[in-house]
């Protein structure tokens, strides 16, 4: 049995995933799809629209045969180390293969982007320095020194957001050593920040999202765009929880926290550096939302995504002790769920894992994964009083979801 991984979000699962999905499975000519996904918080420092076990449930009816989670630890940080994570559980459930989605689409040019940028390591890193000293944020200053290095290779281009994640997943398996083959599929007819609908049956997850919360209680502007198992299960979810999840709702927690903070309180949190911590202090005194407040902390060298994790950091309390004796591997494989397919993979290989596999939480006593409980923990209060504690006690009440 070749499995072929995928690294994802699925926040919703789209038509966009689908054909990625199949495209990978023919690519591969693989027999499981393994998907590893973010959990209830997600890479932008964002919640999830909807939890983690709902969006388990999106792919495993939509092809996927294995929803294996991505750590909070690796799940909510830069492309670097979100890449690394997901990559070493895909090596160690023995994928064959991992095929992402790309601007691109031509997986010659990430591995020899990979490869050149490690042969001028040096004036590379410096150039970095050099242009994040002017000011600008890590991600434009990334650009920049790409920019400024002259070749005449097949480079590719490290402006777009899936092509920043695709050269971070060559990164990871050649730095891991892994023998994991990668593949991509370029991106089709919808870019990543697309906010309306580009085309009849292709959108991006923002614009989806976007349309959602414009009109909750009805799901006709996204039902073209999505299977019909996503829009069942988002309208079963605004039944049984009464919302979606986004920022604002946890606006007056991370408000609380923050002003009962001293600053050299905030400054033990992960990412909190060069002083923001007196900026956001002072901007959670004005601001009567998260949108406002975010608007008030903004400045040119932090991006709004790094700012949204800094903030997701405060309001979970994860401190800088708590990222930093993390390895750049995962220790663990957190089983979500999984089809027949996938339960006989499972089944024939799992004595082959290189990690441990979490099928029943309170099996497993590693303090790396209190960090996923407390996560969930907190993204439980973006709900309402009523129906908090349903998925307050999901996390250890609920077994992996099987789909025949």
């Amino acid at each position: 049995m070749k499995a072929v991984g995928l690294i994802v979000e699925y926040n919703p699962f789209h038509n966009g995933h689908a054909y990625h999905l199949q495209s990978a499975k023919e690519t591969a000519q693989a027999d499981v799809v393994v998907a590893v996904m973010s959990g209830n918080f997600l890479q932008r420092g964002e919640p999830a629209l909807v939890s983690k076990w709902v969006r388990t449930k999106m792919a495993l009816l939509n092809g996927v045969d294995i929803v294996l989670e991505l750590p909070y630890q690796f799940a909510t940080q830069k492309a670097e180390t979100f890449a690394n994570g997901a990559v070493s559980i895909l090596d160690a459930i023995g994928c064959h293969s991992l095929c992402f989605g790309s601007e691109s689409g031509d997986i010659k040019s990430f591995v020899q982007t990979v490869d050149y940028l490690d042969s001028h390591k040096e004036i590379f890193d410096e150039n970095i320095k050099k242009n994040i000293k002017t000011g600008v944020s890590f991600p434009k200053a990334l650009s920049l020194s790409f920019q400024s290095l002259s070749s005449t290779e097949n480079l590719v281009s490290l402006e777009k957001p899936n092509n920043i994640l695709g050269f971070h997943y060559i990164k990871a398996l050649k730095h891991q050593k892994s023998p994991i083959i990668p593949l991509t599929v370029k991106r089709k007819n919808a870019d990543y920040h697309d906010e309306h609908f580009a085309t009849e049956t292709i959108a991006s997850a923002t614009s989806i999202r976007k349309a959602l919360f414009a009109s909750k209680e009805n799901n006709s502007p996204i039902e073209q765009y999505v299977p019909d198992a996503t829009s069942r299960l988002l309208k079963e979810y605004l039944n049984d929880y009464g919302n979606f999840h986004e920022w604002e709702h946890y606006w007056n927690y991370l408000r609380l926290r923050l002003l009962h903070c001293k600053p050299e309180d905030l400054r033990d949190i992960y990412e909190v550096e060069e002083g923001i911590e007196h900026r956001l202090i002072a901007g959670a005194l004005e601001a009567a939302n998260f949108k406002e407040f975010m608007q008030k902390i903004k400045t040119k060298r932090y991006t709004w995504t790094r700012l949204q994790r800094i903030c997701l950091h405060i309001l979970t309390n994860t401190k800088k002790a708590d990222m930093i004796r993390t390895t750049d591997k995962a220790t663990y494989l957190r089983l979500l769920g999984m089809t027949a397919m996938g339960k006989e993979y499972l089944n024939k290989f799992k004595t082959q894992f290189t990690l441990p596999l979490i099928s029943k939480l309170s099996a497993y006593k590693e303090n790396d994964i209190y960090l996923d409980i407390k996560a969930s923990r907190v993204y439980s209060f973006g709900l309402g009083n009523q129906t908090q504690n349903k998925l307050l006690n999901q996390e250890f009440k609920q077994p992996p979801i099987y789909v025949e």
